[in-house]
């Protein structure tokens, strides 16, 4: 067993994922999640977890954070301030805007903790497959302390730069990423529309020009409407909003982005908030009342 005491606060479908990859490569990570249903399913599969997120702390060296946005962290760093202790090291795996990035690591420093960005780009499926690469953004110097561990279940760990660069690496991945989805269920659900086949039709464009990884990952899902999630419509739509707020601060235009937080919007609407991120195909194809989905054209949009 690797000694070094690490505590993973978030147990979903990220949180869990990297919480098993670390206990495969030797080490003994305790968890914790406000969901009694995650800590149960944390513990069946070998992980400890603890009562509360102090005691987490308490008895960490390295504490991981995997938490739904940057709000939830500011409210966590709050409550455990007096928990904190020097010598640790925070390591961020929330996507969350570059200003909250930049917050979280000011409200710690003083405090003597180290703060990283571990951005993971990949799913939790890629992360259970140690497919994954990291933007990891901070002092170099706390990269390097953590490096290892990010290495337990990624594939790749690239050093960004400062506090907040890897949120805006991350930003731009996920925008080409959920623009990607986007075209393809855009796609496959005109090649229903015009009778094609479109099992057939995504077999032979995984060798043509227009191949993406997505794909791979996303097109069965598509096709076979098989929505177990791996990362969420909600949380793809909350990724979409601050790339939004971010690309607005900057001056930048993401007209394709407001496009595509519609399409988002559409699927939840549909009932499709929790469905694995493949499910906006649902807003582009006939929903169960009969519905056309709507034209990304539409004036509505």
């Amino acid at each position: 067993m690797n000694p070094r005491r690490i505590g993973i606060v978030g147990l979903g479908l990220l949180g869990g994922a990297i919480a098993r990859k670390l206990r495969e490569a030797g080490y003994a990570p305790t968890g914790f999640d406000m969901n009694a249903e995650r800590r149960s399913e944390a513990e069946a599969s070998g992980i400890s977890v603890v009562a509360d997120a102090a005691e987490l702390v308490k008895g960490s060296d390295v504490v991981l954070l995997s938490l739904p946005d940057g709000e939830v962290v500011d409210a966590l760093l709050a409550e455990l301030k007096p928990q904190w202790r020097s010598g640790q090291t925070v390591v961020d795996t929330t996507t969350a805007a570059p200003r909250q990035m930049l917050a979280h690591a000011e409200v710690l420093r003083p405090l003597g903790v180290g703060y990283v960005e571990a951005e993971i780009a990949g799913s939790s499926a890629q992360v259970t497959k140690k497919e994954v690469l990291v933007f990891a953004g901070g002092d170099e110097a706390d990269v390097s302390a953590v490096r290892e561990i990010l290495e337990a279940f990624a594939a790749e760990v690239r050093y960004v730069g400062p506090t907040g660069t890897a949120a805006r690496w991350k930003l731009v991945h996920n925008l080409i990423l959920g623009l990607h989805r986007a075209v393809l269920a855009e796609g496959l659900a005109l090649a229903e529309s015009l009778g094609l086949d479109a099992a057939s039709l995504l077999d032979v464009l995984r060798r043509t020009p227009a191949a993406s990884a997505v794909m791979e990952t996303k097109g069965p899902k598509m096709l076979n409407r098989e929505f177990t999630p791996q990362a969420t419509v909600r949380q793809h739509l909350k990724d979409v909003r601050l790339i939004i707020e971010t690309a607005a601060r900057a001056g930048a235009g993401v007209p394709l982005s407001r496009l595509h937080q519609d399409l988002l919007e559409r699927a939840i609407a549909l009932g499709y908030s929790e469905a694995d991120n493949s499910a906006i195909v649902m807003a582009l194809l006939r929903d169960p009342t009969g519905e056309e989905g709507r034209d990304p054209d539409d004036s509505e949009l």
